[in-house]
């Protein structure tokens, strides 16, 4: 313990937080893979609109083609594939540098990040931008996942500012 000083201490929080969400992706990726057809429903819903309110003005928006419901679903599973194996990469990175130079940890930085704002684009563009503001998502009873979303961004966010800054030393 001796030897664990904060900066020692603030790499490894940085390579333990990349770890968290690296594994919250496995999960992710696992679920939408293995149980395609419920998340596929979830998917279809939300771009069917058909629980959201009637609304004449917006109506237009709905996609209601399963092929297209199809596709995507297959675009999120693979930006989820990509960003979390961009962190789970990224995280071994930062573990195998944990004893390099300053200038080597932070650069290998790289493919988390990259990883970061892949799930952030997921998270936040698609579901919470896309899927409450064009596709009303928020207003269905069932299929709504605003929530869910937010919690995932309200994680991320902090943590590629955190990761991002060079601090330790």
């Amino acid at each position: 313990m001796n030897n664990l000083t904060t900066n020692r201490l603030t790499r490894y929080s940085k390579i333990t937080l990349m770890a968290y969400l690296s594994f919250f992706g496995l999960l992710v990726m696992y679920s939408n893979i293995i149980d395609y057809s419920s998340n596929y429903e979830y998917v279809g819903h939300i771009l069917s609109m058909d629980t959201t309110r009637e609304n004449l003005n917006i109506n237009y928006r709905a996609i209601t083609s399963p092929m297209l419901h199809h596709r995507v679903y297959w675009f999120i599973i693979t930006l989820e594939v990509i960003y979390t194996v961009c962190c789970l990469i990224g995280t071994y990175q930062l573990f195998k540098h944990r004893h390099a130079s300053i200038d080597v940890f932070h650069e290998a930085k790289k493919l988390s990040i990259i990883g970061l704002l892949i799930a952030i684009f997921v998270y936040y563009v698609c579901m919470q931008v896309i899927g409450v503001e064009w596709f009303n998502m928020d207003e269905s009873q069932v299929w709504n996942a605003k929530d869910w979303a937010r919690h995932i961004v309200d994680f991320i966010v902090p943590l590629l500012i955190f990761l991002s800054l060079k601090i330790e030393r």
